[in-house]
């Protein structure tokens, strides 16, 4: 459960850093939508994974 919470701050920590390489022209407006879904696609899989777990 410690492992599934540490990669969840992990992607949220990920989220952050690419909304600051898009606003800092690092990344494609483009670039930054689809690994942005793919960041908040894991979010929601690890937390459902860690409901699941916890009740």
């Amino acid at each position: 459960m410690r492992f599934l919470h540490i990669a969840l701050g992990s992607a949220n920590e990920l989220e952050y850093q690419l909304l600051l390489a898009k606003d800092l022209g690092y990344l494609d407006a483009g670039i930054y939508q689809e690994l942005a879904h793919q960041t908040l696609e894991i979010q929601r899989m690890l937390a459902g994974l860690i409901h699941k777990l916890h009740a």
